[in-house]
């Protein structure tokens, strides 16, 4: 019995990361840190808008994510920055830490195709699992718990 079926929650979580809105991607962040920090696996799928929050930095230097807006609109480095002055866990603190917890992260083959974006051009510091729907439904567990963002 794994300590997540002794809590009485799922044995896993598994997330899909659809929207392409930072506050919901660095929501999905945030579920998954807690639920790996509180030893339940978790498998984060991005697909679509959302595949871009992983793209390796921009040629300035700055993060991909923040170019990404908000869902009232606003913008994801005005918004982070505004979580980093509450103590609020960052994006950037928030993939660390899901990178090192071990949470894994996998890219849809087809958002990418979809986006026209090489798969080449992802985070390097980010251990990605290329796969598709079929990839990501066979990674989950059967007494887990699926959420779609």
């Amino acid at each position: 019995m794994s300590a997540a079926e002794g809590r009485g929650g799922p044995d896993k979580l598994s997330i899909v990361v659809f929207s392409g809105d930072f506050d919901r991607i660095h929501y999905a962040l945030v579920m998954a840190a807690a639920a790996v920090a509180s030893n339940t696996p978790v498998t984060l799928f991005f697909t679509m808008w959302a595949g871009r929050a992983l793209e390796a930095p921009l040629a300035d230097g700055s993060a991909a994510w923040t170019r990404l807006k908000c869902s009232d609109g606003g913008s994801a480095k005005a918004m982070d920055d505004g979580f980093k002055a509450k103590g609020v866990g960052s994006f950037e603190e928030l993939l660390e830490a899901c990178v090192a917890l071990g949470v894994t992260v996998m890219v849809c083959e087809m958002g990418l195709k979809a986006l026209g974006m090489d798969p080449e051009s992802l985070r390097p510091d980010v251990p990605v699992a290329r796969g598709g729907v079929v990839t990501f439904l066979a990674d989950a567990s059967k007494t887990g718990g699926m959420l779609f963002i």
